[in-house]
């Protein structure tokens, strides 16, 4: 049977003639992945793991991947190269601040790499990294980790399904 929602577009199966859904706004996903930088080092994957499953539409994955995904059917492989500004944007030089040690309590030994989250003092948090420490003067970036870079994506999509009225609302997939 098929679903026959507004937007939802089917198309059909070239090997058994049953109308395949296409990737569309309140499409469910499923979808193996392989990501790497520009040096080719893989950066995550699904490989050996559940697929990523997301709500297409609701900013679920970075926007240049979901634009990439758009009209997808299952079984369609493909690379995707994503530039910064569709991804986790420009590194942003205001996010880089030098701090005291001491805005670091109770924290023993503090290493080039290591996350913490700051807070603002208004209640808002961040995620931080530490990029530099200079005896008592600390280096946090609280850019994304991928922010400046171009990401490669080589993917497979598993399975597309309409999303229920429920996880439309809600704005994410329900097991």
């Amino acid at each position: 049977m098929l679903d026959r929602r507004e937007g939802l577009g089917l198309i059909p199966d070239q090997t058994n003639s049953e109308p395949r859904m296409k990737i569309c706004d309140h499409a469910v996903v499923a979808m193996h992945y392989t990501l790497t930088n520009a040096a080719e080092e893989v950066l995550d994957s699904s490989e050996g793991q559940d697929p990523l499953i997301y709500l297409h539409g609701t900013g679920g994955v970075i926007p240049g991947l979901e634009a990439a995904l758009l009209d997808k059917v299952v079984g369609d492989q493909f690379t995707a190269v994503i530039e910064p500004d569709d991804a986790y944007g420009a590194v942003n030089p205001s996010l880089v601040q030098v701090v005291p040690r001491s805005a670091f309590e109770g924290v023993e030994s503090i290493e080039a790499g290591m996350r913490f989250t700051a807070s603002d003092g208004q209640g808002d948090q961040q995620s931080v990294a530490i990029a530099e420490v200079n005896g008592d003067e600390i280096t946090v970036d609280g850019n994304h980790p991928l922010a400046g870079q171009t990401l490669h994506f080589e993917v497979e999509v598993i399975s597309v399904r309409a999303a229920t009225e429920e996880e439309i609302s809600h704005g994410h997939v329900h097991p």
